[in-house]
C-alpha cells in the first residue's frame, strides 16, 4: 500500500484541526452555550479544543493584534470594502491558509518586495525568502520596523504572532531556532494571502 505524501498528511492535520462538525439539538445545555439554535441546526467549530497540540499549529490569538495601535485604522467594515473574503478572514481574523497552497509558497524571485495585501506596505525583500518545505512561504528576516510581534497564547503554547507594522494585518508565526542555515536562524512562516509581490526595489515607506 502507497503512503500518502507528507502534504497530503498535512493538508489533512489541517482539515481536521481547522473544521469540527457538531449537531446540537434544542437542549438547554446547548441554548446556554451558544444562545437560541433551532433543533438539528450544524454548528461548525474552528480549532477543535480536543486535539489542542494540532489545533494550535493552525490558529492564533488575536487578542494583542486588537489591542495595539496601527498608523492604518479601518473598521471591519471598511476592510471588507477593500479586501476580498480570505483576505478578510486570514488578515482581519488570524485565519490561516491551507499548506502548499499558496502563491508564494515556492516563489523565488532574486530581486522584489512582497508587500502587506492590505495596505501595500513593505515587509519582505526577496533576498528574505529561503526554501523551509513548510507549506508556506518562509523569510529569514524582514524589512526593519515592517514586522511587529505579538505573544500568542492559543490552545496555552506560547508562540510568537507577526503582523503588518502599519495596519495590524495577521501575517503568521515566527519560529526561531530550528536549524535552517540562514543567518537569523528565524523562519518568519507567511500566509501568501497576506502578501502581495512588486518586482521592482520600491522605497520602504509605509503603505496607505
Amino acid at each position: 500500500m502507497r503512503l500518502p505524501s507528507f502534504p497530503t498528511l498535512i493538508r489533512t492535520f489541517y482539515t481536521i484541526t481547522n473544521a469540527t462538525t457538531a449537531r446540537f439539538f434544542n437542549s438547554p445545555a446547548s441554548q446556554k452555550t451558544l444562545g437560541s439554535s433551532s433543533r438539528g441546526t450544524t454548528i461548525v467549530h474552528k480549532s477543535m479544543p480536543t486535539i489542542p497540540f494540532l489545533g494550535s499549529l493552525f490558529s492564533s490569538s488575536a487578542q494583542s493584534r486588537a489591542m495595539a495601535d496601527y498608523p492604518i485604522k479601518k473598521s471591519d467594515d471598511e476592510w471588507r470594502a477593500v479586501l476580498n473574503k480570505e483576505q478578510f478572514r486570514i488578515l482581519r481574523t488570524a485565519g490561516t491558509e491551507p499548506p502548499y497552497t499558496g502563491a508564494y509558497d515556492k516563489h523565488s524571485p532574486s530581486s522584489g518586495i512582497y508587500t502587506c495585501a492590505g495596505c501595500n506596505s513593505p515587509l519582505y525583500r526577496a533576498t528574505h525568502k529561503f526554501k523551509s518545505g513548510c507549506g508556506w512561504p518562509a523569510y529569514f528576516d524582514s524589512i526593519p520596523g515592517a514586522v511587529t510581534r505579538h505573544t500568542d497564547s492559543t490552545f496555552g503554547m506560547a508562540r510568537t504572532e507577526i503582523v503588518c507594522s502599519n495596519c495590524g494585518g495577521h501575517l503568521g508565526h515566527v519560529f526561531k531556532g530550528e536549524g535552517y542555515p540562514t543567518p537569523t536562524d528565524e523562519r518568519h512562516c507567511v500566509n501568501s494571502i497576506s502578501l502581495t509581490f512588486r518586482d521592482e526595489e520600491v522605497g520602504e515607506g509605509k503603505g496607505a
